[in-house]
């Protein structure tokens, strides 16, 4: 009904204009005939300046203009209803809950109009992967939750029914899981308050070498009894950071290679570089799969044998490290380490003078 409506004003509001300006021009040239026949010395003793066949061909001319100047006007009518009519039909489909409905652009020569169909189209595009994405959360999380919850109650029930016994090692499995989902729901809690830009910093001058030094000392009894080394490699630099925040992020990133990479040297490094605070952790292999590191921080992404990417862990951790790290302004990149492995690189803020 609206494009209608629309419709039927532009072409009432264009033929009012082409009749107006026709009988604008008829009427002037009228007057213009009369001042020219009234003030030139010519049409003195001139009984009729304008004959009736003089009147007839002006008024044959005046009539095939305004026939041009109608079909100019319904021709610039639907080039400019086109792709407003095919907006306003899209737009009712999204509201009906058809997120993949797209208007089409129709002459790209009406430039704002083309424009306003283009942004209208990556606003619905954009809506439907918000939609997808949602959709894959939750399917995903319900997903992440079923396993715990599914073994959780397995084992209680087990234990109502007599076939377990409530010994210290079963208590300390069934520990284990409720670890397992207080670590998912406070990584999903982490990550949505970071992209929704509310996750709480609280933000202070820190010698990063010393935090980093003290989670190394809590680390390094438990990965050198699994096979690795601990290098650290530290700059004395001051950034304005949030000092557990940073802690979560190295110990997510430890870990990640912890699981994943070979046994060897896993080394942490903090240099100040081009003005930046460039923290980074890297192992020894065997690294990322290809197809694996364009989407490594993503939630959910899990690499294959290839990759170190969250195997066997809830998705997360990766996405977590990125959320942490933008919500302090900075960025975090994945790159092959100088070994063969993965190396992930962290810029800060400015050094603290």
């Amino acid at each position: 009904m609206m494009v209608k409506g629309l419709s039927r004003q532009i072409l009432f509001a264009m033929a009012s204009v082409t009749v107006a300006a026709g009988l604008l021009v008829f009427f002037g040239t009228y007057l213009a005939f009369a001042l020219l026949f009234y003030f030139s010395p010519w049409s003195e003793g001139t009984d009729n300046w304008l004959t009736g066949f003089d009147f007839m061909i002006l008024a044959v001319l005046i009539f095939i203009a305004l026939i041009v100047a109608a079909l100019a006007s319904l021709r610039l009518a639907r080039r400019i209803l086109e792709p407003l009519e095919s907006l306003a039909m899209s737009a009712r489909r999204i509201k009906d809950g058809d997120l993949s409905a797209r208007a089409l652009p129709g002459d790209h020569s009406l430039g704002e109009t083309a424009l306003l169909v283009e942004d209208f189209n990556a606003m619905a595009q954009r809506l439907q992967d918000m939609a997808s994405d949602m959709t894959l959360w939750n399917a995903t999380i319900a997903h992440e939750l079923r396993t715990p919850l599914t073994i959780l109650k397995g084992r209680l029930q087990g234990m109502i029914d007599g076939v377990f016994e409530p010994d210290e090692k079963s208590l300390n499995a069934l520990v284990l899981q409720v670890d397992s989902l207080a670590r998912l729901v406070e990584d999903l809690r982490t990550v949505t308050l970071a992209d929704s830009g509310h996750l709480d910093l609280r933000l202070q001058p820190v010698r990063l070498k010393d935090e980093i030094q003290r989670l190394a000392g809590v680390l390094e009894q438990e990965l050198k009894q699994e096979g690795f080394e601990l290098r650290l490699d530290l700059s004395d630099v001051l950034v304005t950071v949030d000092a557990m925040r940073i802690r979560q992020v190295l110990l997510a990133l430890v870990t990640n290679a912890r699981r994943y990479a070979v046994r060897g040297v896993i080394e942490i490094s903090l240099q100040a570089e081009n003005e930046r605070v460039v923290l980074r952790v890297a192992d020894e292999g065997p690294g990322l799969a290809p197809d694996i590191a364009a989407s490594a921080f993503e939630p959910f992404r899990r690499g294959g044998h290839s990759g170190s990417l969250e195997k066997g862990g809830n998705g997360l951790g990766l996405s977590v490290v990125r959320a942490i790290v933008e919500a302090h302004g900075g960025t975090v990149r994945y790159a092959p380490s100088g070994k063969g492995g993965a190396m992930f690189e962290i810029s800060l803020g400015r050094p603290v003078s």
